[in-house]
């Protein structure tokens, strides 16, 4: 049962999301045997090394074997276990695709696949590590279950979340300090978003770290009078198609914001609810179409397009739409 509470003031978390991730593993598995924790040379960068020290049974470091790993977590599965996943998103997506479709997918595993570092907050690993594309990659298994969370409560409600429901979960987190938006205690359910503004005149679909600057986006806008309505669209697939259906309807336009591209990304899975549901302009803030780079994070949310700034024209834009009666 979904009850969240949103923080009354946005401030960067005290800890780094990997902390929550690992936080969460450890407690999770204290009461759970099932659990187990795989890994492709990253555990240092994730902070996986503490769950391997306490449980050195139920953690196994397989080396750059990327692939290897996602066949391994499907055999664990096999086996009764329920096996976490981790290395950059690139490389549990792009690289070890067609072994995560077919042992994982196609074999009905019991899998939670972590990516990390998504999008722009690869930062200095630079373009090969820079995952733009592995949402859009993961939307076409069936039945996959796709979440980013936007804050370490997020990460954790859901992690624990999982632990009821059988199947493929890939999970898009970060590594380091993140904006927090959700109280303690918050939960969550998969396919089911989070109205965090009300608003009447437009509504702003977002997920991870582009939540924030959503709210940002909409404080900017009611200064000029436009009432923009906020939806944290954690969970990609399911999408919740009763909130974006309503969304169109009650609002008459949407701006997607994703740090991803735009192309079979979260801007796409809101376009087809829509098109579908109750069609009405559409504007998607995200990468267009474009590789990764090296840079810090607040050049490359700037050189790609992801900052309020970005939102508020992109919800000009579709407010003239709708006022033109243009889709």
């Amino acid at each position: 049962m979904m009850s969240v509470k949103p923080v009354a003031e946005r401030v960067k978390e005290t800890a780094e999301m990997r902390k929550a991730f690992c936080d969460t593993l450890l407690d999770i598995a204290a009461t759970d045997r099932r659990v187990v924790v795989l890994d492709a040379d990253l555990m240092s960068s994730i902070g996986t090394v503490k769950f391997m020290e306490k449980y050195p049974d139920r953690a196994f470091d397989v080396g750059v074997q990327e692939a290897n790993m996602m066949g391994i977590a499907a055999g664990l599965s096999v086996t009764g276990k329920i096996p976490f996943a981790h290395t950059f998103g690139p490389f549990a997506t792009r690289r070890a695709f067609d072994q995560v479709f077919l042992s994982c997918g196609y074999n009905r595993a019991n899998v939670r696949i972590m990516g990390s570092d998504p999008g722009v907050t690869a930062a200095f690993n630079g373009g090969t590590h820079m995952p733009f594309e592995d949402m859009g990659l993961m939307r076409n298994i069936p039945e996959a279950i796709l979440v980013e969370p936007a804050d370490n409560v997020q990460l954790s409600a859901l992690m624990k979340a999982s632990m009821d429901r059988y199947g493929l979960f890939y999970f898009r987190i970060s590594r380091k300090q993140v904006i927090k938006i959700y109280e303690e205690g918050s939960q969550f359910d998969f396919g089911r978003a989070v109205l965090l503004r009300e608003g009447r005149d437009l509504t702003i679909i977002a997920s991870g770290i582009m939540v924030d600057d959503g709210l940002k986006a909409a404080e900017i806008l009611a200064q000029e009078g436009i009432n923009a309505r906020v939806v944290d669209s954690f969970c990609w697939k399911p999408i919740d198609r009763e909130m974006v259906a309503a969304a169109a309807r009650e609002t008459g336009a949407i701006v997607t914001a994703e740090n991803h591209n735009v192309i079979n990304g979260l801007g796409s899975a809101v376009a087809e609810v829509v098109v579908e549901e109750c069609p009405v302009p559409v504007e998607r803030v995200g990468v267009q179409d474009r590789f990764g780079q090296v840079g810090p994070v607040d050049f490359l949310r700037r050189e790609y397009g992801l900052t309020p700034d970005n939102i508020v024209a992109a919800a000009r834009r579709v407010l003239a739409r709708k006022r033109g009666g243009c889709c």
